[in-house]
């Protein structure tokens, strides 16, 4: 979140609006209010009030402050975040002109080297947006082939592709697409398409942009395909300024295709000093006259505000969030403005872009695997915002924390392909931008369908032939829910590096291959590269982790399909479910998300799905619960209405935050004292936070169970709805219970910061074996 820092001024809090679903009641404990409370949202299946416990009412106050902290810039530390956007819990202090220097930088790939106790700061593969004069453009580039707006592959045959040298620049052209590069630093100063000249921004300067390429070579220039590579190489006599990799920075041009493809190729020599990198992606600076509507999925579309809307806005509780006072474009004034909003799972960020108004043109960043991308399928990451900006991602620590990184240590080799991504474009003059969306998501299916492509010539990017696949069929087996094992329907399956269980989530270094099961349970997972992989899965409804107890060896070759067979997940289980809450699913979707402070709502999509993504939530359990702590009654609570989504402190002041304690309520009858009771505690999150428990005493001076300090994943501040997951399994001695009301109280004991806390994934409390409820 930002840099966690305050901003001087900041627009008060109004009280919660009552955001209830269409067929919930206003519930109540039956006696009037003495004040005006706020309304709890509640279902119809669920009555409060049983005589026996009071439940803390939800209330609105008069405003109140979001949070930040109050340093005063000459007590700030001099840090950048490595991705020169922001990071709250950047930890690696850079000189004063590093950080000018990074200032307002794009860029492709950012990195760091370590040696020696220190760290430098480096960029490699500059930024993709434009700059080469337009004088040099029009004096040396030749003038290259128009296609009309209505001809068809079918109608007209598409020209040759050509390769056009001029001094320090390189032009790929294939009479729809020009794509100008410098030369031999590889970076994209220009995209030219159909009659529009420049589709990226051309005020800025073409130098500056990253770590540059000092080699350019055709890889094969033919009518029908141009591939070039733009190469640094490193040794041992350029010095400890220089970082220690070998860079391949690839572009292929198609005949008769609309766009260009991109890969990059990183490699690390055995022997070589340590390396950290923290983060890898390319980087689209847009024409800013020209795009001013984003899409990022079919329910998030929406005309953006502007950079300029940004700078003339309030900064809110971090950097990244503005509000925006005084935008040109006034439907957006009182909005919220932040990049995270945008962020989407690997699984789901396959295609994303801007579309510009006049022209009607679009321009979309198409992944159609995420291989090469770390984190696995729900790994979340930054998408297109406001710049305009598109991006592709490789590696980045975002929803993950600072850990997430591929770290080289001893001399370790190392070598990994990232991409090939597809820039698509594409035009229409008299229809609406969902047009443009619907051809851009056929053209996603394309590529989908083409992958692995077999036009890219490096040796380290193996085509179909040279994979190979594995099927099975995934049961999971747990006594308590069924007598036998049942198909693991829609489970994730994946071939990960080996490692430990459920570390694939935090893998930055090899491939990872994933599919999910049909209803059945069958899967089949094809188009792997040749390595050895662990096989491991999680299941929706299930908790934890399955690892298959054999390495899987994939052989290069269509034929060298593994047949797995039957393989059954028996997921952690003591005894019978006594009470359960939440679905587990990995996320915290399914609990009670509050409707932002009024002043904050922003309109970030067309049927106001996803509420989490709005900004300043973690702030609306205080106005929820100014005074008492979520009290959850097993048998009438309803985790959708009554439990929130994030486990945060409670604002007392500016920049005095609360630990908070949530109880749950729930009666045991025939408890068996010298019995074994066990308590699921699953997290979809956690940034700083330590989640200590107490049985029935929520005084005691020592919790019966801590997590200790756990999590930087930053998921809440970063409007994501879940980060790294984790499972807590704690055994509770059957005399710490009793016949009757118990409370289990969870005490989120970290103070001090607004977004300190977690998010929940699921919680069950298991009876010993024999035990009845």
């Amino acid at each position: 979140m930002g840099d966690g820092e305050p901003s001087p001024s900041q627009p008060s809090y109004a009280p919660l609006p009552h955001p209830k679903p269409q067929d919930a009641i206003t519930m109540g404990d039956g006696k009037a209010p003495s004040s005006t409370p706020l309304p709890h949202p509640k279902s119809s299946i669920t009555s409060w009030g049983d005589g026996k416990t009071s439940l803390p009412q939800r209330s609105s106050l008069p405003g109140l402050t979001p949070p930040y902290s109050a340093m005063a810039p000459s007590e700030r530390p001099q840090t950048v975040d490595i991705q020169s956007e922001g990071s709250p819990y950047s930890s690696h202090s850079l000189t004063s002109d590093i950080t000018e220097l990074s200032a307002g930088k794009w860029f492709f790939y950012c990195l760091y080297m370590e040696k020696a106790g220190r760290y430098l700061f480096f960029w490699w593969l500059g930024i993709a947006f434009h700059l080469f004069l337009h004088v040099e453009c029009a004096e040396k580039a030749p003038k290259r082939h128009i296609l009309p707006n209505n001809s068809t592959e079918g109608q007209m045959p598409f020209p040759a592709v050509k390769l056009h040298k001029l001094d320090d620049h390189v032009v790929m052209d294939n009479g729809i697409v020009n794509l100008t590069l410098s030369s031999p630093s590889g970076m994209i100063v220009g995209i030219q398409y159909k009659e529009t000249e420049n589709i990226l921004e051309y005020r800025f300067k073409e130098s500056g942009r990253g770590l540059e390429g000092t080699s350019f070579r055709v890889i094969v220039e033919t009518e029908d395909q141009i591939e070039v590579s733009f190469t640094k190489t490193w040794n041992s006599s350029l010095g400890d300024d220089v970082v220690p990799l070998n860079v391949d920075k690839r572009f292929i041009m198609l005949r008769g295709v609309s766009g260009f493809y991109s890969y990059g190729i990183m490699e690390h020599l055995d022997g070589w000093p340590a390396l950290n990198i923290d983060e890898s992606r390319i980087a689209f600076k847009l024409n800013k006259d020209m795009f001013d509507y984003i899409a990022i999925s079919d329910d998030m579309q929406r005309t953006m505000p502007t950079d300029h809307d940004r700078t003339t806005g309030q900064v809110l509780a971090y950097k990244e969030a503005i509000l925006l006072t005084n935008p040109q474009n006034p439907t957006c004034k009182g909005e919220v403005d932040d990049k995270y909003q945008y962020s989407r799972d690997n699984k789901d960020d396959l295609l994303h872009g801007w579309i510009s108004a006049k022209p009607r043109v679009g321009f979309w960043i198409i992944t159609p695997s995420y291989e090469f991308r770390p984190g696995g399928p729900l790994k979340p990451d930054l998408t297109s915002h406001v710049g305009p900006t598109s991006l592709a991602i490789f590696l980045s620590s975002h929803y993950a924390g600072p850990n997430f990184r591929i770290a080289l240590r001893d001399g370790e080799p190392w070598k990994k392909v990232f991409g090939p991504v597809f820039v698509y474009l594409n035009s229409d003059l008299w229809n609406t931008p969902s047009t443009l969306w619907a051809d851009a998501k056929k053209q996603t299916l394309i590529e989908i369908k083409k992958w692995p492509y077999d036009f890219p010539l490096s040796k380290d990017f193996p085509n179909a032939n040279q994979r190979g696949a594995i099927s099975g069929r995934l049961f999971v087996f747990d006594k308590y829910m069924n007598i036998e094992p049942i198909p693991a329907k829609s489970a994730y399956v994946g071939l990960t590096p080996p490692g430990d269980l459920g570390s694939w989530q935090e893998e930055t270094k090899g491939y990872q291959f994933w599919t999910q099961t049909d209803e059945m349970g069958y899967f089949t997972i094809r188009n792997v590269r040749a390595s050895t992989y662990n096989l491991n899965a999680w299941v929706v409804g299930f908790i934890g982790d399955y690892k298959y107890d054999k390495d899987i060896v994939i052989k290069p070759g269509i034929e060298s399909q593994i047949q797995l067979g039957d393989i059954i997940y028996k997921p952690p289980r003591n005894g019978p479910t006594l009470w359960e809450i939440g679905i587990p699913d990995r996320t915290a979707a399914e609990f009670y998300v509050p409707d932002p402070a009024p002043g904050f709502m922003t309109r970030l999509s067309i049927n106001r799905a996803e509420k989490f993504r709005q900004y300043g939530l973690w702030d609306r359990y205080t106005d929820l619960y100014p005074n008492q702590d979520l009290v959850y009654r097993i048998g009438i609570s309803d985790y959708r209405y009554d439990w929130f989504f994030a486990h945060v402190n409670r604002k007392i002041s500016t920049n005095n935050y609360q630990p908070t304690t949530w109880q749950i309520s729930f009666d045991l009858r025939n408890v068996v004292e010298t019995g074994s009771y066990i308590l699921r505690l699953a997290l979809a999150s956690a940034t700083y936070a330590e989640i200590q428990v107490r049985i029935n005493n929520p005084i005691a001076p020592s919790p019966y169970f801590t997590t200790m300090r756990i999590g930087k994943d930053n998921a809440i501040a970063r409007h994501g709805i879940h980060g790294l997951y984790s499972l807590y399994s704690i055994k509770i001695q059957g005399i710490e219970l009793k016949n009757g009301t118990n409370a289990i109280y969870l005490k989120q004991s970290r103070g001090g910061r607004a977004i300190v806390g977690v998010m929940y994934d699921y919680i069950r409390l298991e009876g010993p074996k024999l035990a009845t409820c």
